[in-house]
């Protein structure tokens, strides 16, 4: 037995141990608790897009924001009294789209007149026209577009005779895809429009190559010969046109686009952004916003002046109006894309629209504010004119941080595509285009075998260092991104039979995902705020029917949203479908 003394003093020990113990665990910091979610959405397969940590099993939602993503148990932490919480049942969950090129007042209006989006044959259009013309009252114009240029072989030039048919007393317009306008003779005639009539500066008056008369085509500044005809929207039918568009892009999990062409007016005024004002002002613009200013082909660098107040004008709305939308030449199948070589078996090359020292004059005037230069180019002349544009500007200001942009770019010379990575360009495609189809022929025939592998190279300008951006060019094409993602994948059309187009120039499921999300953001100088799920974006997010990853890529396109997000608001679908 130890002596007492020794004990008394292990007893010592031991309560002074226990004091310092509690005095230890008393004055600890203590973790602060977790913030509560509004919302969780767990159980599912979220896909980020975020290259470090790409898959997660929920998300947690808080005032409009992510607030935390990650596993099953790591957000079930996040769980307050008052939060929210929906089981996905293992349902696919990703960023909502983007569409980095869109009409959305053009489209919404050209689904609210004398539609031929849904015609697949010339009588189609036939009856829609006539339908059209029987149900609105007058002798005034019948307007409307979405005519698929292909029905009128051999070269996409349509003819007035069907219009002819239909109605002598009234004019009827129709727009093909904004560079073809399709007229029947009455309309010629109020126009004055004969075989005596010139072609206007970078336009083209369709003719019968015998007698010189026109045939019902105009092409791309001769559509303006008849604008006086076309009846002009009130302000209730363009705002009317974006709510209508904004609905439809939600209900495809669209919740950003890039406007690639505003139209404004002389003075620097534009209806088009006072519409977008009072629609935002409602709270029914559920969508991140940037938009285009149309560049004037027919004025100089003295337009910077209106487009500078427009600009200023629409920041103070709480609008993004940085851009300005250069148009460069037309399109293939009728000669008006501008070539660096000329077209099968002709001498024609076409022409740009712009000359390169104009161009660039504007381009560095926009880059020296800030702003943001965005190209249409078709032709492979076209696209190294705007490339060259660029360059000049990078050598004198450097490597600004305004994301210049291209879009169509249906052919680009092999020597040019190593430059959209070098000049930091983003190449805006639209994926839905690259696939043999009926267009797909006319530009083959127009363009020869060579130059026919080096159209829509997207594969070719990622492994070169460049950055693709997708979008629809709505109301032109379909603005579903599923139909688009299939195609980018397996350069075919969707339950299309024929061989895919160049299809080394196919990427990845993740590559066209990027393209549709965080790249589009990336243009829209908006990477930070959405585009990716990651704690601190806005909760912009869908939820899809089937999982991207583990459906052959030849069904992607039968992909339907059940649910989509913006700022944590559920604008298609609702929370309460996705419990069961």
């Amino acid at each position: 037995m130890a002596p007492r003394f020794a004990r008394h003093s292990l007893f010592l020990r031991s309560a002074t141990a226990g004091l310092l113990l509690a005095a230890t665990a008393n004055s600890a910091p203590r973790l602060p608790a977790l913030e509560a979610a509004d919302l969780i959405l767990t159980n599912g397969r979220v896909y980020t897009v975020e290259e470090g940590k790409p898959w997660a099993q929920a998300v947690a939602i808080k005032d409009g924001r992510i607030l935390a993503v990650g596993s099953v148990a790591e957000i079930a932490k996040r769980k307050g009294a008052k939060t929210q919480v929906v089981d996905l049942h293992g349902r696919f969950l990703m960023p909502a789209f983007g569409d980095a090129h869109a009409h959305p007042i053009f489209g919404g209006m050209s689904h609210a007149r004398c539609s031929l989006h849904a015609g697949k044959t010339l009588d189609d259009y036939r009856r829609i026209i006539a339908e059209c013309v029987k149900k609105t009252s007058g002798t005034g114009t019948i307007f409307g577009s979405g005519f698929n240029q292909t029905l009128f072989p051999p070269n996409g030039i349509p003819n007035k005779q069907l219009l002819d048919e239909i109605s002598k007393d009234r004019p009827l317009i129709f727009e093909s895809d904004g560079h073809t306008l399709w007229v029947n003779s009455r309309a010629l005639e109020l126009a004055g429009i004969t075989k005596d009539t010139p072609d206007p500066k970078n336009g083209t008056i369709d003719r019968d190559p015998k007698t010189g008369e026109p045939v019902g085509g105009l092409e791309e500044s001769a559509m303006a010969l008849v604008d006086k005809l076309v009846p002009a929207p009130t302000d209730a039918d363009l705002q009317g046109a974006i709510r209508y568009t904004v609905r439809f892009f939600n209900s495809m999990g669209i919740t950003s686009w890039h406007d690639a062409a505003v139209e404004w007016d002389k003075g620097g005024t534009s209806r088009a952004i006072d519409a977008y004002e009072a629609v935002k002002a409602r709270g029914e613009l559920t969508m991140h916003t940037a938009m285009d200013l149309r560049w004037n082909n027919e004025r100089g660098i003295e337009q910077m002046g209106d487009i500078l107040k427009l600009s200023a004008r629409a920041k103070q709305i709480g609008l993004a109006a940085n851009g300005v939308k250069f148009f460069i030449d037309g399109v293939i199948p009728q000669r008006t894309a501008a070539m660096l070589k000329p077209y099968e078996g002709t001498s024609e090359k076409g022409a740009t629209q712009i000359g390169l020292d104009t161009l660039s004059e504007a381009v560095a005037a926009l880059d020296a504010r800030g702003m943001q230069s965005h190209f249409h180019t078709i032709g492979d002349a076209a696209v190294r004119e705007a490339l060259d544009a660029v360059e000049r500007t990078r050598g004198k200001d450097g490597m600004t941080d305004t994301r210049p942009m291209m879009s169509h770019m249906n052919v680009i010379d092999p020597a040019d595509q190593p430059r959209f990575g070098k000049l930091n360009v983003t190449a805006v495609f639209q994926p839905l285009w690259a696939c043999n189809e009926a267009y797909m022929d006319l530009t083959k025939e127009q363009i020869g075998p060579l130059r026919s592998t080096y159209i829509y190279p997207a594969g070719s300008l990622l492994r070169a260092g460049g950055r693709l951006a997708y979008g629809a060019d709505w109301s032109v094409a379909s603005a579903n991104p599923f139909e688009g993602i299939e195609v980018a994948l397996t350069r075919v059309a969707p339950e299309g039979d024929r061989l895919p187009l160049e299809p080394n120039e196919a990427v990845t499921l993740a590559q066209a995902l990027k393209a549709y999300t965080l790249n589009v953001a990336y243009v829209n100088h908006l990477e930070k705020e959405t585009g990716s799920i990651l704690p601190g974006k806005s909760a912009d997010l869908i939820v899809l029917d089937q999982d991207l990853f583990k459906v052959p890529a030849r069904r992607i396109h039968a992909t339907r949203v059940v649910l989509t997000m913006f700022r944590g608001r559920t604008v298609h679908g609702s929370l309460d479908g996705l419990g069961r």
